[in-house]
């Protein structure tokens, strides 16, 4: 019986000692984890929830962006005082590309008339755009912007934070 008495106390103490040992590191059933594998998944859905409230808020700003152009108002596209160029002859460096392109041997120079021709209508394009702020309540406006700025910060600290 001696024995068996000795052999529980010790058995008590290496249990004592391990229950110690578990409850210090943070865990109750014996499986530790490191702080930095319980934030990771943290880390992760903040930076997801970030992300979504930035998509939100640039979806809900460009909800409410109205895109018109003026390309074709009047029939010109540019005009210097009394000198007027026409809409049809930003397409001439384009067209004149395409034909350099079936009638040239060295066919380099058709695809720098054609790269200049198609830069010049995508730019009289975006010059010529204009956006419109349709009109929303200040509350929209603050969400709006306030969640771009909140998601925005939130996904840049996730980002840029040291491991």
């Amino acid at each position: 019986m001696a024995k068996n008495n000795a052999g529980d106390k010790e058995l008590e103490k290496i249990y004592k000692e391990l229950r110690d040992a578990n409850l210090s590191s943070g865990s109750k059933y014996g499986t530790s984890h490191s702080s930095s594998d319980r934030n990771e998944g943290g880390d992760l859905l903040k930076f997801f929830v970030g992300l979504l409230m930035l998509g939100g808020g640039l979806f809900m700003i460009f909800n409410n962006l109205t895109v018109s152009s003026t390309w074709g108002g009047g029939g010109y596209f540019f005009h210097i005082g009394s000198f007027h160029l026409p809409n049809g002859m930003i397409m001439l460096p384009m067209i004149a590309g395409i034909g350099m392109l079936f009638l040239m041997d060295r066919k380099i120079f058709g695809w720098i008339v054609l790269s200049i021709g198609v830069l010049i209508v995508l730019l009289s394009v975006l010059l010529t755009t204009r956006l419109h702020w349709r009109s929303t309540s200040a509350y929209v406006f603050v969400i709006m912007f306030g969640m771009v700025a909140a998601g925005a910060g939130m996904v840049l600290k996730e980002l840029f934070r040291k491991r």
